[in-house]
């Protein structure tokens, strides 16, 4: 019932699987039919519609949030996520430059952006994942040209006493929004500056840990 098609959520999410991932799954895997509660002694697996269903059917009813919540809150007091410190990045979605909604237009939240010397078009997430456990707590969608920095203070749970973040987040700790905070800020130098550190005991230094800052990312 619907008990079995919320593990099977879970589950497809946990391992970022596709509809039919999930189902191909339950099949291979043992541990995520036992999971999910499926004997294949006397039923088969639901099917990448039926799943696709339900998951609309948790999206229009606003559940999608509420899940994620709350397995964060009971990994939390399991001790599985810390909250003393965060890391924050994002990532382009890509989406076909034809992609329409269905007015007929683009869809305002696929925008063209820039990294590095390539264009992407699409959405951007931005996610907060747990420094010690890699567990992530936070995640939101953005247009694809929607500068990293922007959205940083939002990635954090306010329990933090240290975020951590690439080249993308610099002046972060400047911005109004993060001024007054008590999370002590962690960003990684712009390449050029880095390049241009003096070949000295100092520069040295600071080259470790630049190396440090990106070892723990």
């Amino acid at each position: 019932g619907l008990a079995r098609m919320l593990r099977m959520y879970v589950a497809q999410q946990c391992f970022g699987l596709s509809d039919e991932g999930i189902e191909d799954a339950i099949y291979d895997s043992q541990s995520i039919r036992a999971f999910v509660g499926i004997d294949l002694g006397r039923e088969s697996a639901p099917d990448a519609t039926t799943l696709l269903k339900f998951r609309h059917l948790l999206e229009a009813n606003g559940l999608t949030r509420q899940i994620f919540d709350t397995i964060n809150g009971h990994l939390a007091e399991k001790g599985l996520m810390m909250r003393e410190g965060t890391i924050v990045d994002a990532t382009l979605i890509a989406a076909p430059p034809s992609t329409k909604n269905k007015d007929g237009k683009r869809d305002p939240e696929m925008h063209q952006s820039k990294k590095g010397n390539d264009w992407h078009f699409g959405m951007k997430a931005h996610v907060g994942v747990d420094a010690a456990s890699g567990l992530v707590h936070t995640v939101i969608g953005t247009a694809g040209n929607v500068a990293d920095v922007t959205q940083a203070h939002a990635l954090l749970h306010g329990d933090e006493t240290a975020a951590l973040g690439d080249a993308g987040y610099q002046g972060v700790e400047k911005r109004p929004e993060n001024i007054g905070t008590s999370v002590t800020w962690h960003v990684a130098m712009k390449r050029s500056k880095r390049k241009a550190l003096p070949n000295n005991k100092l520069g040295r230094l600071k080259e470790k840990l630049e190396h440090l800052k990106a070892s723990v990312r």
